[in-house]
């Protein structure tokens, strides 16, 4: 296990290799994925992959908070945050590559 970061190109590629398509449709398909995933997040729409996981928006009210340097309260405003919350598949999938396991 090494701690490499896939990035949008890894991907593309890997759809090259594995799906047949040109390289330029590969990178094209995951263009289209990810951004159909960031505008339904954008309008608050959840995205949940099945044996992956959900993406979820949340909204967090405001609260005050403090700066961990000076201990002077600040308030934080209102936001959205996205979650992601991994599917159980996922995560026996992630465990079971922990403790050598095969994979189903």
């Amino acid at each position: 296990m090494g701690n490499r970061t896939i990035t949008r190109a890894d991907l593309c590629e890997a759809v090259y290799q594995k799906v047949g398509l040109s390289r330029t449709e590969s990178s094209e398909l995951v263009e289209r994925v990810l951004s159909e995933i960031s505008d339904c997040l954008v309008t608050g729409e959840s995205v949940k992959l099945s044996s992956f996981g959900s993406f979820v928006v949340r909204s967090k009210g405001e609260r005050i908070g403090r700066n961990p340097k000076t201990g002077e309260e600040v308030p934080i405003s209102p936001r959205r945050v996205m979650v992601f919350k991994p599917s159980n598949v996922l995560k026996q999938r992630i465990n079971d590559a922990l403790t050598g396991q095969a994979s189903k």
